[in-house]
Order: structure tokens, then sequence, then C-alpha cells
């Protein structure tokens, strides 16, 4: 009989056995807490699932875009992907990889044409003014460039890959059309590079340029009116006078390039 209680008590939750002890009453003020789980039953703490390469690259893309390539970190790109900055590291490999891919996917949005134009100088007109465009949507990419280290930007070696293609008919030596190439190149970014020039002083002076040339009138006016620089007072003289980015350029590149084809012709 006393067998059968114990267990009716067991099953209540009543009675416990202890070993060593016997059968004693339960403690039911103080639950017993849960087993901790085993090393196989361990799990790391899940992280996010909905973040890819190709979303980082593009939030850094914008970031760089709207404040510039140093408000882009890895810190505050993990921040607002809701992850450890360590976990950012599944994705590039640290902030130079980071840049090399936005500089790839930069020059992705603007692929050039499987079937070019006919004439060279068409050709290289086309490359130009779809680099100038590229430049003009990211103002900090063309400082983030580099001639003497070039970055190793599949999208971006597609451009070089065009001008060469491009200058392949005229006879030059390897040596001879990279040096084309890269006088193209040199002009639009060394140009280009105003862009970023320009957004910072509109961020911190929150003026335009032309705003900003406005202010500086009477200033401007005493230095002309000292008589000291009578060439630059000419051009003070003309009143619709452009001296914006685009309109360097688009007075630079048709004279560059017959330049550079003039220099390369056969004799």
């Amino acid at each position: 009989m006393s067998t059968k209680v114990l267990a009716a008590l067991r099953t209540e939750g009543l009675v416990v056995a202890v070993r060593g002890v016997g059968t004693v009453v339960a403690d039911r003020a103080r639950p017993a807490a849960p087993a901790p789980p085993t090393r196989r039953e361990r799990r790391p703490r899940a992280e996010p699932t909905d973040t890819s390469r190709d979303q980082v690259v593009r939030h850094a893309l914008a970031l760089a875009d709207t404040e510039g390539l140093d408000a882009v970190s890895m810190r505050r790109l993990a921040a607002e992907h809701g992850l450890p900055t360590m976990a950012l590291y599944r994705y590039v490999r640290g902030k130079d990889d980071l840049v090399r891919l936005m500089v790839d996917a930069a020059f992705a949005e603007s692929p050039l044409p499987s079937t070019p134009p006919r004439e060279v100088r068409a050709q290289l007109e086309l490359a130009a003014r779809q680099l100038w465009a590229i430049f003009g949507r990211h103002p900090w990419l063309a400082p983030a460039m580099s001639i003497t280290r070039p970055e190793i930007a599949p999208h971006g070696m597609r451009y070089t890959e065009f001008v060469l293609a491009a200058l392949a008919p005229l006879g030059l030596s390897v040596t001879e059309m990279m040096h084309v190439n890269l006088s193209l190149f040199a002009f639009v970014r060394g140009l280009a590079m105003g862009f970023e020039t320009e957004a910072q002083a509109a961020q911190h002076t929150g003026l335009t340029s032309d705003e900003w040339m406005a202010r500086q009138g009477e200033l401007f006016g005493g230095v002309i009116g000292s008589g000291r620089f009578p060439m630059v007072a000419r051009i003070a003289e003309i009143d619709d006078f452009d001296l914006s980015l685009d309109a360097v350029f688009e007075y630079g590149l048709p004279r560059l390039l017959a330049g550079l084809l003039h220099g390369t012709a056969p004799s």
C-alpha cells in the first residue's frame, strides 16, 4: 500500500527521490531550474538573413553619393543593417574591398553598347561622355580612382577594353594605345574631381557656386579694378561667361580628341 501511495505522490510532484537519502517532500516554492542545454544543443544567436553583399554595396553607394565617401564606414553599415560590425566582413573584406565593389557597381550602371559607332573618334567620345556622366552621378568616384594604382573592377575595365578596341585599327603599339586611353581618362577624371569639391563646398556653406560668386563680387571687383590683371579683367566683363564644369568639359573634349587622334595618325 505504501508503495502505491509514494508512486501517486511522485506523480503529483509532491515528493522526489534523492540518491543516498530516499524519498523526501518536494520544495514546491522553488521549482527546479531547467537544465542548461548541452554543448550540442547550444546555437549561435541568429542574425538577419535578408542582407546580401549587393545590398551592402548599394547602401554604401547611396551614403557616399549623399554624404561623401568618408561617411561610409563598416561600423555604420553594420548598424544600419542590424548586424554586428564583424558580421559585415562576411560580405566584404574591409573598407578597401568595399570601395572597389562600389566603383564596380557605379560603372555597372552605364554599360557601353555592344555595337559601337563605326568611327574611332565617335567611339572615344562615347566612352568619355559616359565616363563623365558616371562621375557626375557619383561625386566621390573620381577622387577614389587612381591611374597608377587602378582598381580591379571588371565593369570599369570594360571602358579600358572599349577604348583600346576602338584604337586597334589605327595600327598603334599597345603602349601608344594605352597612353591615349590614359590621357582621355585623365582629362575626364581630372575635371570630374571638381564634382566632389563643389559638393563639399555647397554642403559646408549652403551656397551654390553662382551664389558664392555673387557674394565675392565686391572683393573680386576690387582686385580686378587694381589694374594688375588686365586679361582677367576682360573675362570679368563677359556677363554670361560659363565657368561650370560641364562647359569646360564640352570645350575641352573635342579638342583633346582632335589632338590625340592627330598625334596618332600614320605619317
